[in-house]
Formats: C-alpha cells, sequence, structure tokens
C-alpha cells in the first residue's frame, strides 16, 4: 500500500536540453539527439528507482513539452504555421501550431522511450499523454471548428498510441488533464467522453491527471488569485467519479484544496500530491508523511498513491530527486505507522 509515483515530467539532464526551463530546446541533433533522448529516459528510470519510488515512469525526457511531443508525430498539423494564443484560458500565452487537416498518427510516437524504460526496469512503468482537452488548448485549430470534434479526433490517435504503449509493457497510462481545472462546465459536457474515448479497450490501469499546473510564475501568479479555498475539484470529480477512468491525481502540498472533495472519488484510485512542485525547498519526510495522514482521512490506503503535484521539468535536478526520496521517506513513514510494509 501507498506505492509512491510521479506525476509525469522530470528535469532533464544539462547535456541534453537547457536547464531549469519549460520548453527548453534541446542541445543535441540528429542521431545525438536521438540516443541522448534514449538515454536519458533510462537514466530518469534508474534515478527513481534510487529515490525509492515504486512506479516510475519515463519523466517525458525524450518530449520538449508534454503536449507538444506528442503532437510532433501525427498528421493534419502545420508545425510551420505558428499561431501566438492564450493558454488555458489565457493564463498564459504560447507560440502553438495549427491543425489544417484531419488528425491521424504517421506511426508511433513514444514506443523509443516506453521500451527504453521498460527494458532497464522491474517495477511497474507508467506513461503519460495529454489529454485530449488539453490538447485542443494548446494548439490552434483551422480544421474542425467545434473544440469537442477536435478532441474527439485526438482522442482516437490517442487510444491507438495507449495500446501501443500498454503492448509493450507499461502498466499505467496517464491522461494528462490540466484543462479540467479550467474549463469545468465542458468537462461533463465532452471532457469526460473524449478522455473515455482516449482509454477505450485498456487493460492498463488508466489514470487521470488534474493539477494546478507547473511550477512557473504564470501559474504562480494565477493561484494567488484563487482564494481560501480552491474547489475546482468540486465541480468535475462527480463526473470523474462515474466514468471507466481508474485513478484521478490531484494537488494537495500546499494548496488550498479542501481534501474533503476527495470524497467524490469514492471508489476510485487516489494519486495524492504531497510534493510541492512550486517550490525549491525539498519537503521533509515527516512533512509528506503529514500530506498522506491528511489524505487517509478520506480514501482507503490501499487506494492511496503518494504523488508529486504536478511535473517536474522545469526545477533543478537536485531539487527534483531530493523530493523523490522525501516522497518515498514519508511513505515509508506512514506505512510503518499502519503497520505495513
Amino acid at each position: 500500500m501507498l506505492r509512491t509515483t510521479i506525476a509525469g515530467s522530470l528535469p532533464k539532464p544539462t547535456w541534453l536540453a537547457e536547464s531549469e526551463r519549460l520548453w527548453a530546446p534541446w542541445k543535441l541533433e540528429g542521431v545525438a539527439l536521438q540516443e541522448g533522448r534514449r538515454d536519458a529516459t533510462i537514466l530518469a528510470v534508474k534515478l527513481q528507482e534510487d529515490a525509492g519510488i515504486d512506479i516510475v515512469g519515463d519523466g517525458e525526457q525524450a518530449r520538449v513539452h508534454f503536449v507538444h511531443g506528442f503532437l510532433a508525430n501525427l498528421d493534419g498539423i502545420d508545425f510551420d504555421k505558428k499561431t501566438i494564443m492564450g493558454i488555458r484560458n489565457n493564463r498564459y500565452e504560447a507560440e502553438v501550431p495549427t491543425v489544417t487537416g484531419a488528425i491521424r498518427r504517421k506511426g508511433p510516437v513514444h514506443s523509443m522511450e516506453a521500451k527504453a524504460a521498460r527494458a532497464h526496469t522491474t517495477r511497474k512503468l507508467k506513461f503519460t499523454l495529454p489529454g485530449p482537452m488539453t490538447i485542443v488548448d494548446t494548439i490552434a485549430d483551422e480544421h474542425y471548428g467545434r473544440r469537442e470534434d477536435l478532441a474527439m479526433a485526438f482522442a482516437a490517435v490517442l487510444n491507438e498510441e495507449a495500446h501501443e504503449l500498454q503492448a509493450l509493457g507499461v502498466d499505467v497510462i496517464q491522461f494528462d488533464e490540466p484543462a479540467f481545472n479550467v474549463y469545468m462546465k465542458e468537462v461533463p459536457d465532452w471532457g469526460i467522453a473524449c478522455l473515455e474515448r482516449a482509454a477505450q479497450g485498456l487493460t492498463a490501469t488508466t489514470a487521470v491527471h488534474i493539477c494546478y499546473g507547473y511550477g512557473i510564475k504564470a501559474n504562480i501568479d494565477w493561484k494567488a488569485t484563487l482564494g481560501e479555498e480552491w474547489r475546482h475539484y468540486e465541480q468535475t470529480f462527480p463526473a470523474i467519479a462515474k466514468s471507466s477512468i481508474q485513478q484521478v491525481s490531484l494537488e494537495c502540498r500546499n494548496s488550498k484544496v479542501p481534501l474533503d472533495l476527495i470524497k467524490l472519488l469514492d471508489g476510485k484510485d487516489v494519486l495524492a500530491g504531497a510534493i510541492d512542485v512550486a517550490s525549491n525547498t525539498v519537503e521533509t519526510p515527516e512533512e509528506v508523511a503529514a500530506t498522506i495522514r491528511a489524505a487517509l482521512a478520506f480514501v482507503a490506503p490501499e487506494k492511496l498513491f503518494p504523488c508529486t503535484n504536478c511535473g517536474m521539468a522545469p526545477m533543478s535536478a537536485e531539487v527534483a530527486y531530493g523530493k523523490l526520496a522525501a516522497l518515498s521517506a514519508g511513505a515509508a513513514l506512514v506505512r510503518k505507522e499502519l503497520g505495513a510494509a
């Protein structure tokens, strides 16, 4: 019980990409880049093992960004036709490619890093993919017209990719949907349907990650406007609870989320964020344990998985892996209290 895992991204080695930066450009090219992306994936897996993480991930080492890394091998997207658009309801702006035709996969997108990770760990392996609604919120559209139609098109190709990852030995497939904390009305209207289409037919464990974003200034500034209680989950958890998705990853540590909202996820596994990704202060094991204990008031220990609040790509490696070690140590403290190994 209380098996630890990560939300998704981890810092890339300084020889591969610029450090402590989101959307960091690659430092390598050609064959060297391909080998570097593979080697960084293996390194991330091993460093997670060293930190004591139970369910490891690829750390998104082979992607510039968690969304655009998936888009890179799809037809129907013009990467030369860039648009400056507001992301997450204009929280911040980004230069994004444009959908100009029907969305189709050219071939496998993430098989290289999934194979590398699977070959170098015997632990449970988790792989993250962007959710359909979040993709739609991170790309310009000149073809489909309706956001829900575009999201369903992405859901179909995500499902193809997810089935291939499952066949390669991935145990948990997580869809990242930070947009679920922004467009709450659309979640039950069409977001859940698209999410379930992305996960259709999978026998691997399925998860959805819904957070308040990376620890970047735009997100930190936004959080400062949200008041004393962050109740976004209250509007979406009932719809998620009715869905076929098995696990829900949420933000707990140093947030203003009322933890009793976890009760709205009755029956689901809960990946409780016990690591703050918006702070460079490394948590103590006791601080991690305190967050886990607080979450245990609302979910059974066998259904609770201590996790990070969000991805850690913009952090230094020293801080990020220090936090993962604290996550493991904190979970071990609570397991001991519960009399579990």
